[in-house]
């Protein structure tokens, strides 16, 4: 049984989309499946306000596998990078879903994005979206985007399903020998692929995403159970976070996935990461995409993006704090 909606809910326009959901959720994600869910997006996507005007956009193809990208430069001469991984599931999400979003961050944090259009389940179950973070993220490393006049610090963001693989990628690369990104930006993160968080019961349906629908990507993703606990796919479950990057850690109050986001940060922080940790006070999970729907939502996403900044403006200036 869902949670009654109360006055905790940061605006009326976002009390408003709950209540409509509570009204009519439509099929599951498990009784629609990945084709139909994309469709849906798609047509979701273009019925969004388009997104501001940003002076180069680029699409291109990067690392071994030749994944897909958009590269957004709010200016010719901007000098940092943000390799940015979209949510999904890890089945549904594009560079369309999150076109709106990639503008807004580069105009925000006045840097280039390189928005990743990694391989998805099930048709390319893990380890392959990972694969592609961390080629995305070495393809950027090793001058990948230097001709564009982009030589200053490259962090990594992703948000939901995106903020997982961010995570995966990050600690692949520390395990590897780097390159590693000057700091990792997770937005509501999925990091317990066993869905074992308390949140994943007290906001398991009535907020927008379900419990039930995260449980479904992560089988598309990750088909057996039993790997669902490994360190490389749940980072939340890694014995030694030690030497990852400076991290922005932002969770929303109304969403199945905050306890395990929240949890990161604990984790991460006894390890001695710099770590800026935040709850979004009467949020939902997708807020950063809830901005044309909600004022607040729209205002937590600007928060993101000037933690954003601020990690650009460390990594240039020393280490972050």
């Amino acid at each position: 049984m869902a949670e009654p909606i109360d006055p905790s809910l940061a605006d009326a326009e976002l009390t408003a989309f709950i209540e409509a959901v509570r009204q009519d959720p439509g099929p599951p994600a498990r009784s629609m499946g990945a084709a139909e869910l994309r469709r849906a997006q798609r047509l979701r996507a273009e019925a969004r306000s388009p997104g501001p005007e940003v002076a180069h956009v680029q699409d291109l193809t990067v690392g071994s596998a030749a994944v897909g990208a958009r590269l957004y430069r709010p200016s010719a001469a901007c000098g940092s990078l943000v390799v940015f991984v979209h949510g999904g599931m890890w089945t549904i999400g594009d560079l369309e879903s999150h076109d709106r979003a990639c503008r807004r961050l580069a105009l925000h944090a006045d840097t280039a994005v390189l928005s990743v259009d990694f391989r998805r389940a099930p048709e390319h179950p893990w380890p392959a979206a990972v694969d592609d973070c961390v080629d995305a993220i070495r393809w950027a490393a090793d001058g990948g985007v230097s001709n564009a006049g982009i030589t200053g610090p490259t962090v990594v963001m992703g948000d939901s399903s995106g903020g997982n693989l961010a995570a995966l990628a990050c600690l692949r690369l520390r395990d590897e020998g780097g390159p590693l990104p000057a700091a990792q930006i997770l937005v509501y993160p999925n990091t317990d692929l066993t869905l074992s968080c308390p949140s994943t019961r007290s906001k398991a349906t009535g907020w927008g995403l379900t419990s039930d629908d995260v449980a479904w990507g992560a089988g598309q993703w990750v088909p057996d159970p039993a790997r669902r606990a490994a360190p490389e796919v749940s980072p939340l479950y890694a014995a030694d976070l030690g030497g990852l990057p400076p991290t922005v850690v932002v969770t929303a109050e109304h969403d199945p996935l905050r306890d395990e986001g929240d949890a990161y940060a604990t984790r991460l922080a006894a390890a001695n990461v710099p770590v800026r940790h935040r709850c979004e006070t009467g949020m939902v999970h997708g807020f950063l995409t809830l901005d044309t729907l909600s004022p607040a939502a729209a205002a937590a996403g600007d928060r993101v993006f000037g933690d954003v900044t601020d990690m650009l403006d460390h990594a240039r200036s020393g280490p972050a704090k």
